[in-house]
């Protein structure tokens, strides 16, 4: 597998590598704060480009001069505010208990659930009202849902569903500002601001059945090891006794189409018009970005039109400036 004297190669704490359950991230933590205020949003990527910008991180050899740094481009069309539920906490984890839904839903949220036809909205609000005076609530999500037929590069009409944190200490005012977003659009500016440090959880690209080569990065066999079979193999699967294959044996198996989480990745740039980023031709895989749009430095998990979703950094060490961008590149990304 390894040289003795030399880390391994890949790594196995992603284990087990099985397909994700759903193309939506599940979130399972959220950073602490003080003030009501949405902690999630969720976009589409698009793809990958490069910046020209003056370097302002400290203490790194090009301070104050211009670099050429790769981002990605995400479109965020509006979210809406479906409804809100609150949850108590039980000896095996967090169970819902109550939830209001708003009448003003689009007919699209039909393709994803059974939307709730007879809803008395006054009465489930009132009902949680008295389960957070009572004591009985513990925790507060908003039901949030994207738009994917207003994106344009997704030819898709199945919005997809999601629960985002609202956050605050005071659960009774975390309910009073939940209440203001209920049946109304949310934009990625009521969430995030340029220069924020944000986390990013997506599903990264499937790549199906693969050797462990491939999977987990072992060396490849010389001839003179490999009479027995193949050279892509390991030498061996264990000892005879205990007559058991452990799961640290690197084998074959699903390969991609895992979630993962990414930290501290920063907003360079936040805009309306997504003719602005847009490359000749168009994005490639992806089309034409005609909504607000988002630019992440570096990297993001997962192909192009995949559900992205983002979340304010939960191990925030450094808040950094707004950037200072004097170039996008929009040159054509078709070769």
């Amino acid at each position: 597998m390894s040289h003795p004297h030399r880390p391994r190669r890949g790594s196995i704490a992603y284990s087990p590598r099985v397909r994700a359950r759903s193309e939506i991230p599940r979130v399972r933590a959220w950073p602490q704060q003080t003030q009501p205020k949405l902690l999630g949003f969720a976009g589409y990527k698009a793809g990958m480009t490069h910046v020209i910008m003056t370097d302002d991180v400290p203490n790194s050899l090009t301070t104050g001069m211009e670099t050429s740094v790769p981002v990605t481009v995400l479109e965020v069309p509006p979210m809406k505010v479906a409804g809100i539920r609150v949850y108590n906490s039980t000896t095996y984890g967090a169970h819902a208990i109550a939830e209001a839904w708003t009448k003003e839903l689009d007919k699209e949220l039909n393709r994803a659930i059974m939307v709730p036809k007879k809803h008395d909205l006054p009465a489930a609000l009132s009902k949680i009202e008295q389960l957070i005076r009572d004591g009985v609530a513990k925790d507060l999500r908003v039901i949030m849902y994207t738009l994917p037929e207003k994106v344009t590069g997704i030819p898709k009409k199945k919005p997809e569903l999601m629960e985002n944190n609202i956050g605050g200490t005071d659960l009774k005012a975390r309910f009073e500002y939940a209440k203001t977003l209920l049946g109304k659009p949310v934009n990625i500016n009521d969430v995030f601001n340029n220069g924020d440090i944000i986390d990013i959880l997506a599903i990264t690209t499937g790549k199906g059945l693969q050797g462990p080569v491939k999977r987990w990065g072992i060396q490849i066999q010389k001839s003179k090891h490999s009479r027995a079979g193949s050279v892509r193999e390991i030498g061996t699967l264990g000892p005879w006794h205990p007559s058991h294959v452990s799961w640290r044996v690197p084998q074959l198996g699903q390969t991609g189409y895992h979630q993962r989480t990414e930290f501290n990745k920063r907003i360079m740039q936040i805009g309306k018009d997504g003719k602005n980023v847009t490359p000749e031709g168009g994005v490639l895989n992806y089309g034409i970005i005609r909504n607000d749009y988002i630019i992440i430095k570096g990297s993001v998990p997962g192909p192009a039109k995949r559900l992205v979703r983002m979340r304010p950094a939960i191990r925030l060490k450094k808040q950094l400036p707004v950037p200072e961008i004097s170039y996008i590149s929009l040159e054509s990304k078709q070769g």
